[in-house]
């Protein structure tokens, strides 16, 4: 049996489709907890749907985001379309999926990476201090053998929160998995 698309994900995608070839159509912001407690925003690449509510993202395990998510799974992610003049929050739990626990998984998406999307991934560890003389490759050809620390990131959304700034006064709704993604209006 096939999962029902959620009332919000068409919407998503015509806003996304507004922004043409822009590949800043497919940057999402992704807040988590660090460490610390305080909170941490960064700008990650959508990889695509793995399920009907299931977003996918694609991280290095060795970041701090990874770590963050191992501690606190809940997250939110902030995608801003500025031609559909909308805005998207979707909240829900991350799952961390690494090569050494789902070898196939993340091969398959190892594949679907570019040469240039998989350089990333032959760098040095994120955040360590730079040695000058490190390799920070600009390419990764096909058959770059898959890296341990290549790690898959599933969010479950629970929650969809859609602005939309075009008309006036502003649009907001709200869905959530707990009501069968029913379409609430909220004030904007």
């Amino acid at each position: 049996m096939t999962e029902a698309i959620p009332p919000w994900r068409p919407l998503l995608r015509a806003a996304m489709q507004r922004e043409g070839r822009s590949v800043a159509a497919r940057w999402v912001q992704l807040a988590t907890t660090g460490r610390d407690g305080a909170p941490r925003v960064r700008t990650l690449v959508f990889r695509g749907w793995a399920g009907a509510d299931l977003l996918e993202l694609f991280s290095d395990q060795r970041s701090e985001k990874v770590k963050e998510l191992a501690d606190v799974a809940a997250s939110e992610l902030c995608w801003l379309f500025p031609k559909a003049r909308q805005q998207y929050r979707l909240r829900g739990l991350v799952e961390l999926i690494p090569a050494s626990e789902q070898p196939e998984l993340c091969q398959q998406r190892w594949q679907q990476l570019s040469e240039t999307g998989r350089a990333v991934w032959g760098w040095p560890t994120p955040a360590d201090p730079l040695d000058p003389s490190a390799d920070f490759p600009e390419r990764l050809r096909e058959t770059a053998k898959l890296p341990e620390h290549f790690v898959v990131l599933q969010m479950r959304v629970n929650t969809v929160e859609r602005l939309n700034l075009g008309p006036h006064p502003h649009q907001r709704t709200r869905w959530n998995a707990d009501t069968l993604w029913r379409e609430q209006p909220l004030n904007p």
